[in-house]
């Protein structure tokens, strides 16, 4: 069957999309508006599982690859839940150590889309490290997107903070790495790559993928950013121009890009938000920012 686009649904779908994935809208609701645009044998409940993700289809690097080691680990947060897990993902064929990423899920946790991300990086030559926000509540779900998003938003956000600092930290002071890490995420995970910039100020490099920011946290930012935004995400862009003046004020290098006829989500290959030709720039722009700042 041929993969669906962006360019395949009405403008409108995809805000209520973008408004049920960030918990704007429940299931229910953006059904009921949805049904508007619905037409001929297509329900609304089609829509909605056409631009839900599929994992299986997108991904690049197995499980069982064996050009990777990659495992399942516990990690101390004692500001946070107590004991965390994550996806802790290095090349089979590694010696010595390794200049690290920490990868920031989306608002759904640790899910398959993110673990395969981890992967893709210890390909491109780091030890990379997915902490999973949910592990006080189970861990990401078996159940799906839709569990995965509701737990998300009963999470005390103030302990996944602290959660999140605490993986970069564990990463850092991991035995094989080198002790430079650098970040990326995604939509919340791209708010948290800021927030961890702010906190965190050794910290060799940030890459947030169209994720907000607090314009008080640009003060204390350090490390060099990278940050890519979506042309159509009006949520995310119209906060840009204050974020921007902030870091000027706080003289932090940066590259900002935006991605024109975009939609947010579209380094996610699992959703037809996804545009390949966007995605492939903005990730070989990332993997050379961290080659540049992290691997020296």
């Amino acid at each position: 069957m041929e993969r669906k686009t962006a360019a395949d649904f009405d403008p409108e779908v995809l805000v209520l999309f973008d408004a049920y994935v960030h918990g704007h809208l429940d299931r229910r609701g953006f059904l009921d508006r949805a049904s508007t645009f619905a037409v001929g044998s297509v329900t609304a409940g089609m829509l909605l599982d056409a631009l839900s993700p599929n994992f299986a289809a997108a991904q690049k690097v197995a499980k069982d690859d064996s050009r990777i080691k990659a495992e399942y680990v516990e990690y101390p947060s004692p500001q946070g839940a107590g004991t965390m897990k994550g996806y802790l993902v290095r090349p089979a064929t590694a010696t010595g150590t390794l200049p690290g990423v920490v990868v920031f899920h989306e608002n759904r946790g640790l899910n398959p889309h993110i673990e395969d991300i981890t992967r893709r990086l210890a390909l491109d030559n780091f030890i990379a490290f997915a902490p999973d926000a949910l592990t006080p509540l189970g861990g990401y779900p078996a159940s799906g997107e839709d569990e995965a998003r509701s737990l998300f938003g009963t999470l005390d956000r103030a302990r996944t903070a602290e959660d999140m600092l605490a993986g970069a930290q564990f990463l850092k002071a991991h035995p094989e790495c080198t002790g430079r890490i650098g970040a990326v995420g995604f939509c919340w995970g791209g708010s948290t790559t800021k927030t961890l910039a702010a906190r965190m100020p050794d910290l060799a490099a940030a890459v947030p993928f169209y994720g907000g920011g607090q314009v008080a946290e640009a003060a204390t930012i350090k490390a060099p950013m990278l940050i890519h935004y979506a042309g159509t995400d009006p949520r995310i862009n119209d906060a840009w121009p204050a974020y921007e003046a902030a870091l000027k004020a706080a003289g932090v290098q940066y590259q900002m890009f935006i991605y024109e006829g975009t939609q947010h989500g579209f380094n996610n290959d699992t959703t037809p938000r996804y545009d390949e030709k966007a995605a492939t720039l903005a990730w070989s722009r990332t993997v050379e920012f961290f080659n540049k700042h992290v691997r020296q």
